[in-house]
């Protein structure tokens, strides 16, 4: 048994987009109540106890969207109470905290999303579909922490060189604008030199092919066949329309039926997979050392 996050790349990709997938276009309550608990636990789960200040604006955020909808729209049978001639009713608030549920859990996921799928795994998914995409991918990833850092560069320089200033505005402003001039220029000068450079070495002579250094195991079979087939279960249950819910003008849900409970349930599996797996591998873990 593997940690999920040595998955094969595809596996870990196909979860994911699952989980948000269905999260992002249903909005059954539970549903989006599942998806803010299991994006949590995730989180925790991969991160522990750090990461503070990525919960705090979450949560900030959570609240922000659950209180900013029953503010702007007034629609609903059910009036809660008026601020300043403006109804509060039941049915904003309740779709606000939905939505906020959605928003906040999709986050998560895709926040533990970027933590698991490194750029070396992207390329690896991008390299199977297109090996130019791959590399068009591969430098525009690399250009980014080489700006960064020739931007660092030539701000010491000028700085050096007494040529930078911060004692106003208007001198920070000038400075910044000839540190960008120069970066571009480099940048310029950088994409000449590389395309020069993949020229003499034959590039575009010939068909491009990729170097698979991730294979598919049993493993990686089995993880992807059992999230195919809880969202499936789940697709069917919510385009039946088991799992309907309408806020406005007034709350109603759908009768749930067998298809409907079956489609929860699948999701919650589907949310839990990683977790039962990263469960199964620390219980494995600990069995081991055990033994020695």
């Amino acid at each position: 048994m593997r940690s999920f996050s040595d998955y094969h790349p595809i596996v870990i990709a196909v979860w994911f987009f699952s989980v948000t997938g269905v999260a992002m276009f249903c909005n059954y309550p539970p549903l989006m109540a599942i998806a803010l608990c299991g994006g949590v636990a995730f989180f925790a789960m991969k991160n522990g106890a750090s990461h503070g200040r990525t919960h705090l604006y979450f949560w900030l955020l959570f609240l922000v969207l659950a209180l900013i909808n029953p503010l702007i729209s007034h629609n609903g049978r059910t009036v809660l109470f008026v601020i300043d001639n403006s109804p509060i009713t039941l049915e904003a608030l309740l779709y606000g905290l939905n939505s906020a549920a959605m928003i906040v859990g999709v986050l998560y996921f895709f926040r533990s999303f970027t933590q698991i799928m490194t750029s070396e795994k992207l390329l690896c998914i991008t390299g199977a579909l297109s090996p130019k995409l791959s590399l068009v991918l591969s430098m525009a990833l690399r250009s980014v922490p080489m700006f960064s850092k020739h931007w660092r560069k030539i701000a010491d320089s000028q700085k050096a060189m007494g040529l930078f200033c911060e004692d106003n505005i208007i001198d920070d402003i000038r400075g910044r604008m000839r540190i960008f001039s120069i970066l571009i220029t480099w940048a310029l000068e950088n994409g000449i030199v590389t395309a020069d450079s993949m020229a003499a070495r034959g590039y575009g002579t010939g068909k491009r092919t990729q170097m698979r250094r991730v294979a598919f195991f049993a493993a990686d079979w089995i993880f992807l066949l059992l999230t195919a087939a809880l969202v499936s279960l789940c697709a069917a249950a919510v385009g039946t329309g088991c799992l309907s819910f309408e806020f406005y003008p007034e709350i109603s849900a759908s009768s749930l039926g067998a298809l409907g409970i079956a489609g929860i349930c699948a999701y919650a599996a589907l949310v839990m997979l990683p977790i039962i797996n990263e469960m199964g591998v620390k219980l494995k873990w600990r069995y081991l050392m055990s033994e020695i």
